[in-house]
């Protein structure tokens, strides 16, 4: 077992060790949720007060002229960054969930690709039962679902044999949510190009976690979230991107007034603004925008390769105790083992395992409290976000787990689960 002044050590030399300061820390707490919804940047009390404050409450309607209608560029131009696109590539607002449907039905009334959707098992729930909602909208609609024998990692041979016998339209998560494991991008995008198909890419779990480099990878299509690993705040809006070769050969299914080329001009006429911006839709969510900007700026501060660099190193370290000190307890790795194939968070599993989550959670007077997240049906994940997850965390939580096992601890809890886990 590694000593605790050798984790510690770990953080003095850690280049990201000063950007915990940067966020809202409960004391003797231990956050990894991130994946889920990440850590409030200290800052946003800050922007919010003044948006309500001075910009509602004092500027009224003349705030949007001010500041509030470049805000939404302002925030397609430093995702770009972080993405390697053009800033005119990436529109900003909505849920992921309204995104995720906008474009697939954009691409299924283009008619430029066969009338085939592929989907599988690992991919989130939400993006499942939009395309089971087209479905029924376009009953000529054929869905693929590919269910691999397990439910950690994708057989990229049997998705590639489906792309080649259905060409048409793909969607899969880029980090997935359960297991973690991290699809080839650039290696499916070049398949499914070479087979008149394209992918329609969900980074909710990936972005800000792995780099993602739109150019290099050959990416047509993505969606993605800003309330994880982003640290946008619950309920953050969602970006749009659409290579910039795609604009004219799609088009909006939702006409909302902001995605006219004139919308101030109040004509009852559509006309659809150019480029990209005729995929915007309705008045963009002021408030929850304004607290997105500062997660971004954190992360290019950062550099996602740091970031990427120390996550890997912590989720080692994580799966190096679960093999070595946890799995006889009856903990098992439901990540991949491979890092290339793995994203930032891990998937372990118990019998009880609700039961170890409020176990973590409770602490003690002496140690922290942990804060993971339960999936169904026993799967414990464990979220690294680099920015203000330290060496020292992952001792406690390692630590933890075998107290918890070797004390029968978790047995004095209610096996019944509350609606958010």
């Amino acid at each position: 077992m590694i000593s605790l002044k050798t984790y510690k050590l770990m953080d003095q030399e850690d280049p990201l060790k000063h950007f915990k300061k940067n966020f809202f820390n409960q004391k003797d707490e231990i956050y990894l949720d991130g994946n889920s919804l990440g850590k409030m940047p200290r800052n946003i009390p800050e922007i919010l007060g003044k948006t309500i404050n001075n910009q509602w409450g004092g500027k009224l309607i003349r705030s949007w002229n001010e500041s509030w209608l470049e805000l939404p560029n302002r925030l397609s131009e430093k995702y770009a960054k972080l993405l390697n696109s053009s800033a005119k590539e990436i529109v900003f607002g909505e849920s992921t969930t309204v995104r995720l449907y906008q474009i697939l039905l954009a691409l299924i009334q283009s008619g430029n690709y066969p009338d085939n959707v592929i989907t599988d098992n690992l991919n989130f729930p939400t993006d499942l039962y939009v395309i089971e909602g087209l479905k029924k909208q376009f009953p000529r609609l054929k869905i693929n679902y590919i269910k691999y024998d397990n439910e950690i990692e994708a057989d990229i041979d049997l998705l590639k044999e489906n792309i080649k016998k259905n060409p048409g339209i793909i969607c899969l998560s880029l980090v997935t949510y359960k297991s973690c494991y991290y699809y080839p991008m650039k290696v499916l995008n070049q398949y499914a190009i070479k087979h008149k198909s394209i992918i329609v890419w969900d980074l909710s779990h990936g972005v800000g976690s792995v780099p993602i480099d739109f150019k290099e990878s050959e990416t047509k299509i993505a969606v993605g979230c800003t309330y994880k690993y982003m640290n946008g705040g619950p309920g953050s809006p969602s970006f749009l991107y659409i290579e910039n070769g795609l604009h004219s050969l799609l088009e909006n299914p939702i006409q909302g007034w902001f995605g006219h080329k004139n919308p101030f001009d109040f004509n009852p006429q559509y006309k659809a603004a150019e480029n990209l911006n005729h995929f915007k839709n309705g008045t963009p969510p002021i408030l929850s925008m304004q607290a997105v900007e500062s997660g971004i700026d954190l992360t290019l501060k950062a550099g996602i390769l740091n970031i990427r660099n120390k996550s890997i190193k912590q989720s080692e370290i994580i799966i190096m105790a679960i093999k070595d000190q946890l799995s006889s307890f009856g903990f098992k790795l439901q990540s991949p083992e491979n890092i290339s194939r793995r994203g930032s968070h891990i998937s372990i599993s118990h019998p009880n395992a609700w039961q170890i989550c409020q176990a973590l959670q409770e602490g003690s007077k002496t140690t922290p409290k942990i804060i993971p997240d339960f999936r169904p049906p026993n799967f414990i994940r464990l979220g690294i976000n680099p920015l203000y997850i330290s060496f020292e965390d992952l001792w406690w939580v390692i630590n933890q787990l075998h107290y918890i096992i070797e004390s029968k601890s978790y047995f004095k809890f209610n096996p019944d689960k509350p609606k958010v886990t």
